[in-house]
């Protein structure tokens, strides 16, 4: 295993004892010197752990330049054994061949053989001599004698709920998001001060929380606004990307398919974001994360003071001057105290820490007094400590440094906690959290590429009865759970993360200092080391390169012009090679010749960088594990050699190919655990033969009863998307699901009824679920609420109506862990029985069906639409307010859906509209739904008359009253029909992005930056238990998203 500290010294040891088998046959003086080389590492080994145990600042640079001088000398020993292991397993390939070819093959073999075994004792001999150098001066500098502090074994914490789930209640927030509101106002329509423009920065240090400051007021009222977009800028920001990003957040339909290419230069970016604001719109906008004035003169010569609309945008920054140049200044402050203390506690003891004694205790606050009301630093420091007994606390505060005279300065600060969680881990994960630095800045990387790049880099230790991805999905939730990274959250299931840009630099400062890796970018701040390069990544910039870096064993490319590089064969011992979003300076596809003399190459991806073909020559990487070539514009079929039969995760999109050539490559990769694949002419009968498959994404153009049923072969299977054009089951769907599914969507795919596969007993641990159902009756939807671990459902219902005729059924719980409801063609009704008001029913209804109609103006039918004790309020209060007590006839049942946080629905015309004199009165029983935060509310029909936009806003205000009457004061959104300006698509914005992402621009840019994203609340993430480890976190989510 490959390490930051020891380098590769856990993985080169078992590799010499394999070279002592028979089989490599060396002589007896060779093996006499591997025996001595293995005990002299694993002396070094345990001198290095030693060294590890003490943070940088406290180690003699002598002993410092020793370490680095072993670990780097183990990545060439394991390079030398690598290589001879590669030529002497030569031999295995030639079994299947002819007699001829094996017989000269086997001559050939004994003159590469007999040189391979010169070799490697040419080397053994070699590495001897340089270590005994090594261990001379280890004894002159007396390493054995570091005394390191004990070591803390860190297990992966299962109980993410108890530490995320109150901290996303953003303590503290709600005097300054009220200042700022007060800034911005007034917001609302209509008003003569609210014509012009209104520009309010955001200022303060880092990880105070001013990007969750922001993004609760953007969130809370983009609904106000015609248009809205969040953009993150960041420290080295290419503006034509940022001006890009804000265009399409504005207006999807139209910038989604708009060709950027033809611009070249940024005035052009400039002045079609200016000539759009000019429009008759009101707009939204928040810049975050500004650094440099620059930047925003920049951005600011595209917003036009001329439109007389109203727009609003905050800027948030770190810098004064940035904040004053551009606007009216909100200087954010710390937290007080006791919202200090109420985050440190919540964040340690979750649900309980709004129970801790509030009695004064000297050691918390002496920590919170010097994380001064920082929520950053308050949340690593309470991460630190949560898993400490307390009699420990003090003797890790004065270990930070917190007992001496040191600077108040904040980020200081944080940075030493920083510094002291990063010791606090065990050594794999110091490894791990390091690598993240290798990602460009503000970006949100992926879990699935993150982690098998982790096993291609040696990083994650094999346990018994685990696949190594497994493991990898304990060290990142790990992470998560320390705080360290901030989990991004699609449809209740984690798939990747952030870094705070103060953990960045904290990366970035801790790997340069070690020579983990080496970044270029356009910032022109990191040069390439005097030491060997062993990893190194370039990030948006053009590349002209003509050195060679023999010893890179890792290189990653994203989002660069390549113009010039040397060739792929330069970088002889390369483990792992990404070239993301990249494209020659011609504008032709990337040549990738000689990527088969990569003889080490475990992980090769090209997403989103076009090559055409696959290269026959990767066929011959045998210890090739991932290969990611999605987006990548191949337009022939590739064929069966060209792909490594021992592959574990392979990506590639067939979209561009017009003439399939031979079938059953598939087939032969029988090792494969995850395969995300787009090939309309894929036969289904190829995965009977993959049997270790754990996750599928197949976007093909088959989807029956038929080909459904091979997926009973697939024993391991727990992830399963299928994107199969708009196709309809014209039976009853009679297919078998693997009993240990956890993620199944189908949401291009009609089904007549529910298959009778999907129930409690046949998918126990199903926890995502996306289908598309024609037809829905009780006993389904009663199927659906037993499932016992769901967190997502989805569904498309059309004309269709179901019911639960009972949800106070005390012998039944439903939905017990759904946290979030997406239907996309229907809304939820809540009826109470007009003569045993305790019985309340349950109702997606569609529109069509007469149940009650929610906003009508009858009486009759709003009594009984409405919960008992709700209707009986309503009597009492004018405006139709509403509220449920305790204990009262008709109050919401607690059990039914009791963890469901996010409500996704679509109002249909016929109950917004379709009624002369629209009250609004009925407000349809949100109030049962007791853990409710976020409402999404697709409105998106043609308004043909003035009476129609009329009762929209009725209806609206009706929305907005029972938010704002639901004890948790949930976030409402709107998503209404936006004017046809390009000529258009249907009225329903409904259309899956397959290209990539999620499937939702808005919603990416609704994410923000990470610039504080760490503020108030931590990270993104809500659920620990409901992290979802068989979604790879990177593949495309189709479903729909309601988006402002």
């Amino acid at each position: 295993m490959a390490d930051i500290v020891i380098g590769a010294m856990g993985s080169l040891v078992p590799k010499l004892g394999e070279l002592l088998k028979e089989e490599y046959n060396l002589q007896t003086d060779v093996k006499n010197r591997i025996r001595s080389l293995t005990g002299e590492l694993e002396g070094a080994q345990a001198a290095l752990h030693k060294v590890a145990e003490v943070p940088q600042d406290q180690l003699d640079r002598q002993v410092k330049l020793w370490a680095r001088e072993v670990r780097e000398s183990s990545y060439d020993m394991e390079d030398i054994i690598d290589t001879y292991l590669l030529h002497v397993q030569d031999r295995d390939s030639a079994k299947q061949k002819s007699l001829l070819e094996r017989l000269c093959e086997k001559i050939a073999n004994l003159f590469k053989k007999s040189k391979a075994r010169r070799d490697i004792s040419v080397g053994v001999k070699d590495i001897m001599t340089h270590l005994d150098e090594v261990t001379e001066r280890c004894r002159r500098y007396k390493v054995d004698d570091i005394v390191a502090r004990p070591t803390t074994t860190t297990a992966v914490d299962p109980r993410l709920s108890a530490m995320y789930n109150k901290v996303k209640n953003l303590i503290g927030i709600d005097k300054s998001s009220g200042e700022l509101i007060s800034k911005l106002q007034p917001l609302q329509r209509g008003s003569v001060l609210n014509s012009k423009m209104k520009i309010v920065s955001v200022v303060g240090v880092g990880g105070l929380g001013k990007t969750t400051l922001a993004k609760a007021v953007y969130d809370k009222h983009k609904g106000d606004f015609d248009r809205g977009a969040f953009v993150s800028v960041g420290r080295n920001p290419d503006l034509k990307k940022v001006i890009q990003q804000i265009l399409i957040a504005l207006d999807k339909k139209r910038y989604m398919k708009f060709n950027f290419g033809h611009f070249s230069e940024i005035h052009q970016f400039i002045v079609e974001l200016k000539d759009f604001l000019l429009q008759n719109k009101r707009y939204f906008i928040v810049i975050d994360d500004v650094w440099e004035i620059q930047s925003w003169d920049t951005i600011k010569l595209a917003i036009d003071d001329e439109n007389n609309c109203g727009g609003r945008i905050i800027v948030t920054t770190r810098k004064m001057e940035v904040a004053t140049k551009a606007g009216e200044v909100y200087k954010l402050q710390p937290l007080p105290n006791y919202s200090s203390r109420e985050l440190f506690y919540k964040r340690m003891y979750g649900d309980e820490g709004s129970h801790v004694d509030n009695m004064p205790d000297e050691i918390s606050d002496k920590i919170l007094k010097k994380c001064g009301g920082i929520p950053l630093a308050i949340i690593t420091m309470a991460s630190l400590l949560a898993d400490k007994p307390r009699e420990k606390w003090y003797e890790i505060y004065k270990t930070i440094g917190f007992g001496r005279k040191v600077s108040n300065d904040v980020e200081n600060t944080t940075t030493r906690i920083l510094s002291f969680s990063y010791y606090d881990l065990p050594l794999h994960l110091r490894t791990c959290f390091l690598y993240l630095g290798t990602f460009p800045e503000d970006s949100i990387i992926y879990k699935g590429p993150l982690i098998w790049r982790w096993v291609a880099e040696g990083f994650i230790h094999e346990e018994q009865r685990t696949l190594l991805f497994e493991t990898g999905e304990k060290y990142f939730n790990d992470l998560i759970n320390r705080s360290l990274i901030q989990g991004v959250e699609t449809e209740c299931v984690i798939t990747g993360c952030r870094v705070h840009d103060i953990v960045l630099d904290f990366i970035r400062s801790m790997s340069h200092e070690e020579n983990f890796f080496t970044i270029l970018d356009n910032s022109g701040q990191d040069t390439p080391s005097k030491s060997p390069i062993r990893r190194l990544a370039h990030h948006n910039m053009t590349i002209r390169w003509h050195t060679i870096h023999q010893t890179v064993r890792s290189f990653s490319v994203q989002g660069c012009v390549i113009e010039s590089w040397v060739p792929l064969f330069s970088f002889t011992f390369l483990r792992v090679l990404a070239i993301k979003d990249c494209h020659p300076i011609d504008g032709c596809c990337l040549r990738v010749e000689h990527v088969g003399k990569l003889l080490h190459l475990r992980y090769l991806e090209l997403s989103g960088t076009p090559i055409h073909r696959v290269p026959e020559e990767i066929g011959a990487l045998r210890l090739l594990q991932t290969l990611d070539l999605l987006g990548s514009e191949i337009n022939e079929t590739p064929s069966s050699s060209s792909l490594p039969i021992q592959l574990l995760c392979l990506r590639i999109s067939l979209y561009y190919v017009r003439h399939y050539g031979e079938r059953g490559w598939v087939e032969r990769l029988t090792s494969l655990e995850e395969l995300f694949i787009d090939d309309r002419s894929f036969q289904w009968k190829e995965l009977t033969s993959l049997r270790e498959l754990r996750v599928l994404n197949a976007y093909i153009s088959v989807c029956n009863s038929e080909s459904m049923g091979y997926l009973s072969h697939l024993d391991k299977l727990q992830h399963l998307h299928i994107s199969s054009g708009n196709q309809r089951f014209q039976e009853a769907a009679s297919f078998v699901l693997p009993h240990q599914l956890r993620y199944f969507s189908v949401p291009s795919v009609e089904f007549p009824k529910l298959p009778p596969c999907i129930n409690p007993s046949g998918l126990p641990h199903l926890s995502h679920l996306y289908l598309h159902l024609v037809d829905m009756d009780e006993q389904d939807l009663k199927n659906l609420g037993g499932l016992p671990e769901l967190r997502f459902l989805g569904l498309v219902l059309y004309n269709s109506t179901a019911m639960i005729s009972n949800i106070n059924d005390s012998n039944v719980d439903y939905f017990p862990k759904l946290r979030c409801l997406n239907l996309c063609w229907a809304m939820v009704l809540f009826v109470a029985n007009e003569v045993d008001k305790n019985i309340v029913s349950f109702h997606l209804w569609d529109g069509d069906s007469h149940i009650a109609v929610p906003f009508d103006s009858e009486g009759d039918e709003l009594q009984r639409s409405m919960p008992a004790a709700a209707a009986s309020d309503h009597e009492n209060k004018e405006g139709g307010s509403i509220f449920i007590g305790e204990g009262i006839a008709g109050a919401p049942h607690h059990r039914f859906m009791p963890s469901l946080q996010v409500l996704q629905i679509r109002i249909p015309r016929t109950a917004a509209l379709d009624h002369d004199d629209c009250e609004c009165n009925n407000l349809i029983g949100w109030e049962y739904l007791s853990s409710l935060r976020e409402i999404s509310v697709d409105l998106s029909f043609y308004i043909d008359d003035a009476s129609d936009a009329a009762n929209l806003e009725k209806v609206k205000e009706a929305l907005r009253q029972a938010a704002d009457e639901h004890p948790n004061h949930p976030t409402l959104l709107f998503m209404e029909e936006e004017e046809e300006e390009d000529g258009g698509d249907d009225d329903d914005d409904s259309s899956n992005d397959d290209g990539g992402g999620d499937g939702d621009s808005d919603a990416a840019s609704d994410d923000g930056g990470d610039g504080d994203d760490d503020g108030f609340n931590g990270d993104d993430s809500d659920d620990g238990d409901d992290i979802d480890n068989n979604s790879r976190g990177d593949e495309e989510q189709p479903a729909k998203r309601l988006r402002n």
